[in-house]
């Protein structure tokens, strides 16, 4: 239920009615004004301001200004007379209900004739302006007709002018070349089939020197010295992507040179002990040696020192393999993932390793799918690797039984039917293909 304003004023003269309502803290953008020819309403929520009005206005020369907490409407009267009253004195709720009704459907009407005056004023502005540009551009079309008009003419004549200039060359060389012709005439007894053939050979001896005249001068023998970029990786310059392949070198050299030498239980390790290339290699031989514990040791060591290697976090994910760490490998060959970028051609083969090895985890620990993906990422990238097409399908086979066994199907009817694949140990070696061995 609304509250209704009652202090309000207003002033009149013969011609004009004032009316001043205060808003009462209300927001400018908040106060909604309808006035029509004997109703007008001012609604700032939670306030409402309306009246009925004692005679008829012109609404559509009526005005409202809003500012300064007060809003003011101007209504011309359209008979000059003063009212006894601002609003009709009737308390009739029926004829008031009759004159809101009344007024708020002119008020639509209103609108409504506004939005489609609108709407075709747009439509013919719209219209003219493209009659105007299809006038331009017609405009246009002849300019440009008329220039190639004028080019075609003017080439027309410089061609004839030079039609005519080649005969005249020729009338002039004609007599010169053809003494023969001459000779024939003057020796007595020559048929004149005889003279035709002399006028044609001197008419080609005439040509050829012509042409022999017009003729460029042979080309100088040179060599020309070709200088290749020097690159650094294997691809045509053409082929790579040289911004991702420069900021990869970039943060192999950063990776080499972040050494963090501050850490307190370092300070008895020996001077090649510090070296997390050496305690690379170290790993790298325990690995083979099968000494697990003593490589995940010898990689931890040198990730302390140094952060910034893949190849550290993509062996260690390989000795987690070995001893069933299988959150711990899936941790480290994501680690390394994230290491290996931007993706270029000097770290496929690593993160192929790091694909197949997350994928191995993950098909261990029965997630067939997530590790299909990760089979899949290091297919798309080696797409002849036969070991790696052997485990996708693998995968895909116990992606099929897995849900045969959740429809009820008997395993071992289903199963006896495939062929075992030589490279199904992907589900249960830890190494998978590609990545039996440290990097």
């Amino acid at each position: 239920m609304p509250l209704l304003v009652t202090d309000y004023c207003w002033t009149q003269t013969e011609s004009t009615v004032h009316i001043s309502v205060p808003l009462k803290g209300a927001k400018v953008g908040k106060v909604d004004i309808l006035s029509t020819d004997e109703y007008l309403k001012v609604h700032f929520p939670p306030y409402l301001f309306e009246a009925f009005l004692f005679e008829p206005v012109d609404d559509v020369r009526s005005t409202a200004k809003v500012g300064n907490g007060v809003a003011v409407i101007s209504l011309p009267k359209r008979t000059n007379k003063v009212w006894d009253h601002l609003m009709i004195t009737t308390n009739d709720k029926e004829k008031k209900k009759e004159v809101r009704e009344r007024a708020l459907l002119k008020y639509q009407e209103k609108l409504s004739l506004e939005s489609t005056s609108k709407a075709e004023k747009e439509h013919t502005e719209k219209k003219y302006a493209l009659e105007t540009m299809m006038k331009h551009e017609q405009e246009e079309r002849d300019r440009i007709q008329k220039i190639k008009d004028t080019e075609r003419e003017k080439t027309t004549a410089e061609l004839a002018a030079w039609r005519l200039r080649q005969k005249e060359e020729l009338k002039v060389q004609s007599p010169r070349d053809s003494p023969n012709q001459m000779t024939a005439k003057q020796e007595p007894g020559c048929s004149d089939g005889g003279k035709v053939k002399l006028d044609q050979r001197g008419n080609r001896e005439a040509k050829s020197k012509i042409k022999q005249v017009d003729l460029p001068a042979p080309r100088l023998v040179g060599n020309i010295q070709v200088s290749f970029t020097p690159r650094v990786f294997p691809t045509a310059l053409r082929e790579s992507r040289v911004p991702e392949e420069e900021e990869w070198l970039k943060k192999q050299a950063e990776a080499r040179r972040a050494v963090y030498a501050d850490v307190e239980e370092l300070e008895d390790l020996k001077e090649e002990e510090r070296n997390p290339d050496w305690l690379k290699d170290k790993g790298d031989k325990c690995f083979a040696a099968g000494d697990y514990l003593g490589a995940v040791n010898a990689y931890n060591l040198a990730i302390r020192l140094n952060r910034k290697i893949p190849a550290l976090y993509s062996n260690r994910a390989a000795c987690h393999l070995r001893l069933r760490n299988l959150h711990k490998a899936i941790e480290d060959s994501s680690q390394a993932l994230d290491l290996l970028t931007p993706p270029v051609a000097a770290n496929a083969a690593a993160r192929i390793r790091a694909q197949v090895r997350r994928g191995s985890a993950f098909c261990q620990l029965q997630l067939y799918a997530e590790g299909l993906q990760d089979y899949q990422a290091a297919l798309k990238m080696d797409p002849s690797n036969k070991a790696l097409q052997a485990d996708v399908q693998r995968i895909r086979d116990m992606i099929q039984v897995t849900k045969l066994l959740s429809c009820g199907t008997s395993f071992q009817l289903w199963f006896g039917r495939q062929t075992p694949s030589p490279h199904s140990r992907v589900l249960m070696d830890p190494g998978g293909a590609s990545c039996h061995g440290p990097a």
